[in-house]
């Protein structure tokens, strides 16, 4: 019974050694390391009324949509599991090209619920009388980048880019930027045929 105090001690001492001392810090959150293929582009140029360059590392399919539209296509980024969705419109009336561009400027602003900021951007090509907007939407949203083009006339093109994950921004934003380069390209070499 001498002894009690002594091993009481230990035990203690031995228990208030155990917890460290210090404070638990956890690892931070990591995300995959992504490999990003090298900038090359190929032309398309397939018999519609536009044609631009796109990344060589990317597929271009078909749509195959229920309206019968021509020259809708989808660019897909297999490695990022992505895609951008780009449609044609024949604009025959001032009615229908005015309708056009307030249905992408409302598809761009469905976002504002989840989206951090829409910042939007003019596009300007006189020359090719390519004009347009640029919608980018940062934020945990469906879609991050959408724009339309149009000759003000006849042409009316649309792309939206969306992603086949649930929306996380914070870990696609390099995806995003990477992709936005792309698409800078695709809309700084596009012209229409005819």
């Amino acid at each position: 019974m001498k002894n009690l105090p002594v091993f009481a001690f230990i035990g203690f001492f031995t228990m208030l050694c155990s917890c460290g001392g210090g404070s638990y810090s956890p690892k931070p959150r990591g995300y995959f390391h992504i490999e990003f293929p090298k900038k090359m582009y190929r032309l398309f140029d397939k018999g519609c009324a536009y044609s631009f360059e796109y990344p060589l590392y990317a597929e271009m399919v078909a749509e195959s949509n229920k309206t019968g539209e021509a020259c809708w296509y989808n660019l897909y980024f297999k490695q990022f599991n992505g895609r951008l969705h780009m449609t044609y419109y024949d604009v025959s009336s001032k009615s229908e090209y005015e309708g056009l561009v307030e249905d992408a400027r409302t598809f761009a602003f469905k976002h504002t619920v989840k989206a951090n900021s829409i910042d939007q951007k003019l596009i300007n090509y006189p020359d090719r009388k390519v004009y347009g907007i640029y919608y980018a939407i940062e934020g945990n949203t469906a879609s991050s980048v959408q724009f339309f083009l149009t000759d003000s006339a006849k042409h009316y093109f649309r792309g939206a880019l969306y992603f086949n994950e649930r929306p996380q921004y914070d870990s696609i934003q390099p995806v995003v930027d990477f992709i936005k380069k792309d698409l800078d390209k695709m809309i700084s070499t596009f012209k229409w045929n005819h």
